[in-house]
């Protein structure tokens, strides 16, 4: 029972018991008074009919008559005369219920009142005995009158006891309510501290342990993340521009080459600083550093504008920039004009920057790639230091050539429900299943595709909203169906729908057991860019039990701290971080510190892509929650339907 229900009951028993111990004492009190004052009226009025008839003549007519005419008054319930011998000789008696007041209120006080009696005398003998009972009626109206009264007053009393008890019971739950945020935003990872405090003591130093609490857990979480990013930068960057390794950039470029997602086609550029070695000699070592970390930052505006964005440095002159989703070669070209070629003309930086730039797509060889850029950057330097070169080649075979012939048959494929999902398992390190990732599959040209063909055309022609709102409505279908929880991505695009959310609650509320099954990530480049859209779409799925992960989680790792005020439940680490884990010595500890973090704040920790057994029992070992990839799928029969 909650804390404001026993200060409401509290109040309203001693409410209860004030009325019931007031009632109790009043009426007995009054019922004392009135038994005593009846029976003294009854002593009296029997006392004086006594002398009045004492001194009357003894004549039956006369005696009747003087003891009707007082019965009459209505003053009595009973009037008797008696002989010496026993015998009732008159006897006048009003049985009429008691007007105005209940029945049962007259049988429960019940008064106990005896009659008064007095001898009538003839000259010197006894005539007769005459026994007088009050009606005790009027007795009855005044305690139920006066029990009435008190009961108003204390309805009076107990309204404005209420009001007063609801304006003290709302300064308290006030910093209440903010304290059992503040405590649940703690166990979702949101350390926020609480600026209003309450006035009773008790709850201030209440909030105060709180707030320090949220402090020192934000505080280490913050040093925790990082130092981990420290070292992530260790390992992965250069040390000078602070891009990462060519190891590393050659490792995304293959993932992303056999990916089936949205990234699965895209751009890469190459670009080269000539004649570094002479202008490190003419510069000095500091000044080409500050060059080389300016010209950085541009490459680094430029992949920006793009989700999974990467900038890499091949060798000491060479850069190149990842550009997943980008399909525009001639905009692309415009933009490395003017962001890169006019800037460092505008800065008067005197160096030559030859460029080659080259359309990848799902499925090309990354040596092929990379022979036809250094190919097309040759041909640039000979042709000027400045100029860019546009590798073109014979790309793969397109399902359809324009916008709008991709538009009709991604609508179509909606249409005749040409959607489909392919479950791909995630294990714990007992083989248990934790949850299916889905794999959107749509049926193009009577085949069905991978997301890696038509997802960059979802985008492209504005309908990622309504197919993501199609996979959420298949997602929570199929876990009804097989009652097994399932994974789906959100793209961009719906972020910035504002009907998305609208029509996705009516899809949750329509199936609420599902929806506790339901496992929902974004990428975690999209997470860091657009927290604040995110942050409503977060509180809806959590209102719905859904649980929100992020995915391909690891470069932005630093800004987790923020991240986790979104309540996350789980993050799936990208591939190229899990990929060879078990020959990667020095990378392991980076992995560990992500995973004890993770777990410091309630979160699950998952590798993506796992491509051998190695790599598996390698992540289990350094505290992986799960698993999922090719690596993993031959346990499928573990947890097969």
């Amino acid at each position: 029972m909650s804390l404001i229900k026993q200060l409401w009951l509290t109040i309203l028993a001693v409410l209860l018991i004030s009325l019931g111990g007031s009632l109790f004492i009043s009426l007995m009190t009054s019922t004392q008074y009135f038994e005593q004052e009846l029976r003294i009226k009854n002593a009296d009025n029997a006392n004086a009919l006594a002398l009045s008839l004492s001194q009357l003549d003894k004549d039956p007519v006369v005696v009747e008559l003087l003891i009707a005419a007082q019965f009459d008054t209505g003053h009595y319930r009973r009037i008797a005369l008696v002989t010496p011998d026993g015998d009732t000789q008159l006897r006048r008696v009003d049985d009429t219920p008691v007007a105005e007041v209940p029945g049962w209120f007259v049988e429960w006080v019940d008064f106990s009142i005896p009659p008064g009696q007095a001898v009538i005398q003839n000259g010197w003998q006894q005539y007769a005995t005459i026994i007088v009972e009050s009606h005790y009626g009027y007795a009855y109206r005044l305690l139920w009158q006066s029990m009435i009264d008190l009961m108003s007053w204390f309805a009076i009393a107990a309204l404005i006891s209420a009001g007063l008890a609801w304006w003290i019971v709302g300064t308290i739950k006030r910093p209440l309510r903010a304290v059992i945020t503040q405590a649940r935003g703690i166990g979702q990872h949101d350390f926020a501290v609480c600026e209003e405090q309450p006035r009773t003591r008790e709850l201030r130093e209440v909030v105060a342990a709180m707030n320090q609490l949220s402090v020192t857990m934000g505080t280490l979480f913050a040093q925790e993340s990082q130092t981990l990013d420290h070292l992530r930068r260790q390992l992965q960057q250069d040390e000078v521009t602070g891009v990462i390794k060519r190891d590393i950039f050659v490792k995304r470029i293959d993932i992303v080459l056999n990916d089936d997602s949205a990234t699965a086609t895209g751009h890469i550029v190459l670009a080269r600083l000539l004649d570094l070695g002479d202008l490190n000699k003419r510069l000095g070592y500091k000044a080409t550093n500050q060059l080389l970390i300016h010209f950085v930052s541009m490459l680094v505006d430029i992949s920006s504008h793009y989700d999974h964005g990467q900038v890499g440095r091949l060798n000491g002159s060479d850069f190149a920039i990842l550009l997943p989703g980008c399909d525009d070669t001639q905009t692309l070209q415009q933009q490395l004009e003017t962001m890169l070629h006019d800037q460092l003309e505008e800065a008067q930086i005197d160096i030559l920057l030859p460029i080659s730039l080259i359309r990848y797509s799902r499925g090309d060889d990354r040596r092929e790639l990379f022979s036809a850029l250094d190919g097309a950057l040759a041909l640039a330097e000979t042709r000027g230091g400045n100029n860019i070169e546009v590798v073109n080649r014979d790309t793969h075979q397109q399902l359809y050539s324009t916008h709008k012939e991709w538009r009709h048959a991604l609508i179509q494929a909606k249409r005749l429900d040409g959607i489909r999902l392919v479950r791909h398992p995630v294990l714990d390190q007992h083989s248990r299943l934790m949850h299916y990732e889905a794999a959107a599959q749509l049926k193009l040209e009577g085949e069905w595709q991978t997301g890696g063909i038509f997802l960059p055309w979802l985008s492209r022609v504005g309908l990622s909203s309504d197919f993501d709102l199609s996979i959420v409505d298949i997602a929570l279908e199929t876990i009804v169906q097989k009652g097994k929880p399932l994974s789906i991505g959100l793209s961009r695009d719906v972020l910035f729908d504002s009907r998305f959310i609208a029509v996705l609650s009516q899809y949750l509320k329509s199936r609420p057991e599902a929806s506790n099954q339901l496992w929902i990530e974004i990428p975690e480049s999209i997470a860091v860019r657009h927290m604040d859209i995110i942050r409503p779409l977060a509180l809806e799925l959590r209102s719905y039990g859904c649980k929100l992960g992020l995915e391909r989680a690891g470069p932005e790792f630093a800004k987790l701290p923020e991240l986790q005020k979104l309540g996350l439940s789980y993050i799936k680490i990208d591939t190229w971080l899990v990929r060879d884990i078990h020959l990667q010595q020095h990378t392991q500890p980076f992995l560990n510190g992500i995973v004890t973090l993770c777990h410091s704040i309630g979160m699950d920790v998952i590798g993506q892509g796992v491509s051998c057994d190695a790599e598996r029992e390698c992540l289990f070992a350094l505290g992986f929650d799960g698993v999922a990839g090719p690596g993993v799928r031959h346990h499928l029969d573990l947890v097969r339907d």
